[in-house]
């Protein structure tokens, strides 16, 4: 603890956080937190729910692992700067109301966040909330909002229900209700009332032309983030199924932005523009480029390489193939991953069922072995009794340790055929053996075209063996060729790679999760066979 203007503070440490999050588990012993806090250490990447109100807080601190917190009451502190935020994207309340805080800031990776709270502080004005698009509650009442036309920040958020004004310099203003009203049609309450059809149908005839005026306004912008909004899905789409950039021919002409080769012949003034208008010639001009060039021979090169033209058009479709491919092995991967958590969750909503009933009939056979054991006064009878109702809570015990075990194996089981499948969907994405083939169906369609054309008497002996030897003509091919498949086998086993991670980070995850679900319940079948055992303990030292 710190002194600051005759005040303690607390300092937001790992003690002061396990020690609030013990007081909320006696606070409410069926809180989240009150079950972890039985385990023997607290984990706080398992906090689901923390209250550090009226603690003198004056920094946000030590927060980063807290990542699967939902909701977060920092209110009636001394917090001065809203900070330190910036590891909990699970969060979705956040309460800082009753605090010294003059800016809105440190919001931005609260993507999940749906209730605002910053009432009763010094804010003047609404910014830095763009990333906040699920927010439905925003308050910010008692604050210095002064201008009516500061509150339109707020008419991005489309989810938006309510807002709380109230108590700022803005909400004094004569027209506030029908401003507010015109402006947020789909807002529901605001200052904690609601706002009827009659204010609003009030307000948008009020308000009509300016309102028109501002929509003509704002849809270039409107039409630009949906554009935008799309974009972004369909990057993320790619991104998710691994194939992000094989639509098109980025992959075509990266292979010869990067190729060495191709950039030497650039220099040449001669082979320069070619290249600049058939990129492909890159393919056969890096070891034929001189003869033609030596010889005059651009006619007959061209001829000759015509199908090597259409080489471009080809390898663009083979990614599109490629591409479709993987959406679609993405979208069977997504549904076979549906359909594992759907089995998942039947099971053990299944296990459940049985482990309530179990548990049910045992406590109303239970009530009834504590009445008759309470009413016992012969030890003897009493002895008997107390073996037989030890003998059944081991009996219990083993039931419900069975179930979980056959639960446990029933989920390894689908575990086991999710990693099948989903190794299967994997599969061979082969880009490489496509392209060797493809090339190689032009090296032999241009030896095919030579031959139906009368080579010139004048042609010196060299450029003949070019294109009369095959082997020759493969060799030209190959030397640009085989720059051309580091770059399709870079890409191949990135995608690869990839994939194979996110299923192995899948599976792992899943089988982590279980683990941990497997354990937490051993615990407590062991915790509650221990109650009944101390329960009956008890009722064998009142008979003593």
């Amino acid at each position: 603890m710190t002194r600051r203007c005759g005040k303690s503070t607390m300092l937001m440490d790992e003690e002061n956080l396990q020690k609030a999050i013990v007081e909320q588990a006696e606070q409410d012993p069926q809180d989240q937190a009150g079950l972890i806090v039985k385990v023997e250490e607290i984990h706080f990447n398992e906090i689901l729910k923390l209250r550090l109100e009226y603690r003198n807080i004056l920094i946000i601190d030590h927060l980063w692992e807290f990542t699967s917190l939902a909701k977060l009451d920092l209110n009636h502190n001394l917090i001065e700067k809203i900070e330190g935020l910036d590891r909990l994207i699970n969060l979705k309340w956040l309460n800082l109301s009753f605090n010294s805080i003059e800016k809105i800031e440190g919001l931005d990776s609260l993507r999940k966040l749906e209730v605002l709270n910053l009432s009763n502080n010094r804010i003047s004005v609404i910014e830095n909330m763009d990333t906040l698009e699920k927010i439905t509650h925003f308050f910010i009442a008692n604050n210095l909002i002064e201008k009516l036309d500061k509150v339109l920040y707020l008419r991005k958020f489309k989810n938006l229900f309510t807002v709380n004004l109230f108590g700022n310099p803005v909400s004094k203003e004569d027209d506030y209700k029908f401003f507010i009203a015109a402006y947020f049609p789909n807002l529901v309450c605001l200052d904690y009332r609601l706002l009827d059809e009659d204010t609003k149908n009030e307000a948008s005839i009020k308000y009509h032309n300016v309102l028109e005026e501002m929509k003509r306004e704002e849809l270039p912008m409107q039409q630009a983030d949906e554009a935008e909004q799309s974009q972004e899905s369909e990057v993320k789409l790619h991104t998710d199924a691994f194939v992000e950039f094989l639509n098109g021919s980025y992959l075509f002409k990266s292979m010869f932005e990067d190729d060495p080769e191709a950039e030497t012949l650039h220099c040449v003034p001669e082979v320069a523009h070619l290249l600049q208008t058939y990129p492909l010639l890159s393919l056969f001009l890096i070891n034929a480029g001189v003869l033609i060039i030596k010889y005059n021979l651009w006619k007959l090169a061209l001829e000759i390489l015509n199908p090597i033209l259409t080489f471009e058009h080809q390898m663009v479709e083979l990614c599109m193939q490629l591409f479709e491919i993987g959406l679609a092995e993405h979208k069977r991967r997504e549904t076979e991953v549906n359909s594992f958590f759907s089995g998942q969750n039947k099971a053990v909503m299944d296990y459940q069922q049985k482990a309530s009933e179990i548990l049910e009939t045992f406590e109303q056979e239970q009530k009834k072995r504590i009445v008759e054991l309470k009413q016992l006064s012969d030890p003897d009878v009493l002895e008997v009794k107390i073996n037989h109702y030890n003998d059944e809570i081991n009996q219990l015990c083993n039931s419900l340790m069975a179930l979980e075990f056959q639960l446990v194996s029933q989920l390894e089981d689908i575990i086991k055929k999710l990693d099948i499948n989903i190794s299967d969907i994997v599969g061979n994405f082969n880009l490489e053996d496509s392209y060797n083939e493809k090339v190689r169906k032009i090296a032999v369609a241009t030896l095919e075209n030579v031959a139906k054309d009368k080579l010139d008497k004048d042609m010196p002996d060299d450029v003949k063996m070019l294109f009369t030897d095959k082997d020759t003509v493969m060799d030209a091919l190959t030397t640009g060729h085989d720059n051309h498949l580091l770059k399709i086998n870079g890409r191949e086993t990135q995608l690869v790679t990839r994939v194979n991670a996110w299923k192995v980070a899948l599976i792992k995850g899943i089988q982590d999760k279980e683990l941990k679900r497997n354990r937490m319940r051993i615990s407590d079948i062991h915790r509650y066979v221990d109650h009944l055992w101390e329960q009956l303990e008890e009722l064998q030292y009142h008979h003593l």
